[in-house]
């Protein structure tokens, strides 16, 4: 009698479309959702975008690179990015620091704190232009006048942005078993040497971006600092604010050229954010 054969089971040439590859394959992202998705994205990125561009150098590049680089731009651009650079500095080390107290600490009222960090982003800037002049201006309930100054503006743009570096940091922190930070303990190494060669290196990518959100963000803040600022040409005048008085002084053309350097350093800023932040992830 011969023996009975088994036959293998054949294997299946391709994996079930089971969960995002089923999703994939249902057509959502078929080559007409994939038009109607560029169109919309160039309807409200790119149309605007070259608007701006082609009103920037409706007089070529000579009259383009006048009003970019004249004088009163200058010193705004100088006073907006030192004041940006600070409001990030300060939000990456207090970003982190209350990141840190949410994730890791429990106290009455945390569920509250928690909600009010995403604040700056519900509120309208202006109405915390007003608020900080009512608080820091002439008539100042505690005394302390920082209108005019850089330091007022630099205390606006750190309300406004503080969200960005606490959400940044915060998922990273939840998803950290702190097993190296315990190993080291057991090996000796006191708390600060442990933060500072293994907790940190692990939260800087998340830091960089959040202050690198924060400083792309700052660069184009209008109203919270359009009040405590005074707006001083070649003082106090953040460009913003000078980008608007070109505009309402009937220079459009000019007005579209500053805004075309600002947004330059703005993208120079996040791409440099977004290259670091990669290498540290690669190097980690």
């Amino acid at each position: 009698m011969a023996p009975n054969r088994v036959t293998p089971p054949t294997l299946p040439t391709q994996p079930p479309r089971t969960g995002w590859l089923r999703w994939r394959s249902s057509g959502l992202f078929s080559p007409g959702a994939q038009g109607a998705t560029l169109l919309f994205y160039s309807l409200v990125v790119l149309v605007p975008l070259t608007a701006l561009f082609s009103s920037a150098f409706t007089h070529g590049w000579g009259v383009f690179w006048r009003d970019a680089t004249a004088t009163e731009a200058i010193h705004a651009y100088r006073l907006t990015i030192v004041c940006s650079l600070a409001g990030a500095a300060i939000n990456a080390v207090a970003g982190l620091a209350i990141a840190w107290v949410l994730v890791c600490d429990t106290f009455p009222g945390k569920s509250l704190i928690n909600a009010l960090i995403d604040l700056p982003f519900a509120l309208p800037t202006v109405v915390a232009g007003v608020t900080f002049y009512t608080l820091y201006g002439p008539l100042s309930p505690v005394h302390l006048t920082l209108t005019g100054t850089w330091v007022g503006i630099t205390v606006a743009i750190v309300f406004v942005t503080l969200p960005f570096t606490v959400r940044s940091v915060q998922p990273v922190l939840e998803t950290m078993t702190f097993s190296a930070e315990a190993a080291a303990a057991t090996l000796g190494a006191s708390g600060v040497r442990t933060f500072f060669t293994i907790t940190l290196p692990t939260l800087s990518p998340a830091i960089i971006t959040g202050a690198g959100l924060a400083f792309a963000r700052a660069m184009g803040e209008y109203g919270s600092v359009v009040f405590i600022s005074n707006n001083l040409p070649y003082h106090t005048e953040v460009a913003s604010s000078y980008i608007y008085s070109l505009a309402s002084s009937q220079n459009p053309v000019a007005a579209a050229a500053t805004a075309v350097a600002m947004l330059l350093m703005a993208l120079v800023a996040l791409t440099a954010v977004s290259v670091t932040s990669r290498r540290l992830v690669r190097g980690r």
